[in-house]
């Protein structure tokens, strides 16, 4: 399952949770709010407009359980979030396409020489799943675009 990466939303947050809460835990958190939320136990009285708030809470915790509630789908989001993380905390040299960075045939990588005198080095293998690529020498990093 791919992830929209624009105006992503803290599907930890919206659950109050952490990436470190168990499965278990997960679940616990999401069956609390959804119980909270859930568009047949609110009262008959609620203003329209703070029922419709709720119930578009209520569909954001649905949504935040569907992918921390699945192991993949998890896994998934939390890589993006490093990713997202590395992006912030590293400096970002660049950003280049992958036919930009010079090719080596006989070992099957891509490398782009960095202003340290450094390399960033991808192997062919690696190309659909990494998108952040740190220099070999110094800690600044690239970013490959698609």
């Amino acid at each position: 399952m791919a992830f929209e990466r624009i105006n992503q939303k803290d599907w930890y947050k919206i659950l109050g949770a952490k990436p470190s809460d168990s499965p278990a835990e997960l679940k616990r958190k999401y069956q609390k709010l959804a119980l909270l939320y859930h568009p047949d136990k609110q009262e008959a009285d609620v203003a329209a407009g703070e029922a419709e708030e709720r119930v578009q809470r209520f569909i954001e915790i649905d949504q935040a359980w569907k992918i921390l509630g699945n192991e993949q789908t998890k896994k998934e989001y939390d890589l993006q979030q490093r990713e997202d993380n590395l992006t912030k905390e590293w400096p970002l040299h660049e950003q280049i396409y992958l036919e930009d960075m010079c090719w080596n045939e006989d070992e099957q990588l891509y490398t782009l020489s960095c202003r340290c005198g450094g390399n960033y080095s991808v192997s062919k293998s690696e190309t659909k799943d990494v998108s952040l690529v740190c220099c070999d020498t110094c800690s600044l990093v690239i970013e490959i675009l698609q």
